[in-house]
């Protein structure tokens, strides 16, 4: 693992920046970005519990506000969760960073502004809730009763199914990991994480941070 600072920006959004202090400051999300999170989040728990967009038409609108609350998401993100060759690496490698071993073994490569299993999440939930929408339209039948079959329908509600269950427990482990990396919940409470937080989790992203400034 080289020590050499980073000079691209690509891992970087424009709002990112270090504030030196004791500690060091670092904005990771912006108030919009954590509102845009959180209202996202809470869509995905109503519909999740309860399912009320099924339990009755005039309650579909929780099913189009996730969805362009998400997509919301996606386009401040996706940029920054594109797939890299060290997102393959960190993966092989896991079991260690599981461990938590030193971060400054050379075995464990620095990471941008997310790991791979923040991507693997990202993309996996851009993925269910697209098909959560499109099987959704299937079984809808106040207003799509004449343009499906009932072994369409029958389809649309198991592939539906199977999807809900998948994301909520994409969720339930999204919830495990920001609770198990301690310091990563004041990135999306307050939008800043410390700058031995960066430094450990997603060293790349801060030398990039640090070239900027």
């Amino acid at each position: 693992m080289s020590s050499e600072p980073v000079v691209s920006s690509e891992d970087v959004a424009p709002t990112d920046q270090v504030h030196p202090g004791v500690p060091v400051v670092v904005d990771r999300y912006t108030g919009a970005a954590r509102i845009n999170h959180w209202i996202t989040a809470l869509c995905l728990v109503l519909l999740a519990l309860s399912g009320l967009a099924l339990f009755h038409p005039d309650l579909f609108f929780l099913s189009t506000l996730l969805f362009f609350s998400f997509a919301g998401l996606f386009f401040r993100f996706w940029h920054l969760n594109l797939w890299k060759g060290a997102d393959t690496t960190w993966l092989a490698r896991l079991n260690k960073v599981l461990g938590n071993r030193d971060h400054t073994d050379p075995e464990l490569v620095e990471i941008g502004k997310y790991n791979a299993g923040q991507k693997i999440v990202f993309w996996g939930m851009t993925l269910l809730i697209l098909v959560l929408i499109v099987s959704g339209f299937g079984i809808w039948d106040q207003y799509f009763a004449a343009y499906t079959s009932i072994e369409t329908k029958r389809i649309a509600v198991l592939v539906h199914s199977m999807a809900a269950v998948i994301i909520i427990c994409v969720w339930i482990v999204h919830v495990y990991a920001a609770i198990w990396v301690r310091g990563t919940i004041p990135a999306m409470t307050r939008g800043i994480v410390t700058g031995g937080w960066a430094w450990r989790h997603h060293r790349k992203w801060l030398r990039e941070l640090a070239g900027k400034r």
